[in-house]
């Protein structure tokens, strides 16, 4: 059997590299999804939090905010346990009900890490909202966010021109804003926010 060591397996993270990744997944996954339905949830629910945990992961690792004072087991269990913990207080379960028997590390749950979380929820509403888009208006958005210039957007998309561009454009990004500002999710963004 392989084995990495922590930086073996950040470096893994960092690159995407599938055999790292499907290491991590076999070797780790059984006792967050174990934790997880001890603790109210399923394997959705395992399936999303460990998911997340490697976006945290990767996004520390390339701002380089990461430093690993444990084995990489146990930092991906502490910010599993942080994410489903953040999840059950916002479907308002009591942290008292917690069923827990491995080990984490409470000292990684600092600012840092609540800004990375709540980028990720963020990035997820975002995403879920642009993909109902029109495939015009996300085709035409994301020119826009690439920095295309809206004379070449015009000509791709096949407008008059570029006033008219800008105007569809504009149009797409409020329909897009009115569409998460909608959402329930959006606004328990705003309330954690307070």
């Amino acid at each position: 059997m392989v084995n990495y060591s922590n930086d073996e397996l950040l470096n893994g993270i960092l690159r995407n590299d599938s055999v790292v990744l499907q290491f991590i997944y076999k070797n780790f996954y059984y006792r967050i999804n174990f934790f997880i339905k001890k603790n109210n949830g399923d394997d959705d629910d395992a399936n999303d939090i460990f998911q997340e945990a490697i976006i945290v992961i990767y996004r520390k690792i390339k701002d380089k905010s990461l430093v690993l004072e444990c084995s990489f087991d146990t930092y991906l269990y502490s910010i599993c346990r942080f994410l489903w913990l953040k999840q059950l207080e916002k479907r308002r379960i009591e942290k008292e009900r917690i069923y827990d028997n491995q080990e984490y590390r409470e000292d990684i749950y600092d600012e840092p890490l609540n800004r990375t979380v709540e980028m990720n929820e963020r990035y997820r509403l975002y995403q879920k909202h642009f993909k109902n888009l029109g495939k015009d208006c996300q085709k035409i958005l994301q020119m826009f966010f690439d920095k295309v210039p809206l004379k070449q957007i015009a000509q791709v998309m096949g407008f008059k021109g570029e006033k008219y561009a800008k105007k569809r454009k504009y149009k797409c990004k409020e329909y897009l804003i009115k569409s998460i500002k909608q959402d329930m999710e959006y606004k328990k963004i705003l309330e954690d926010d307070v």
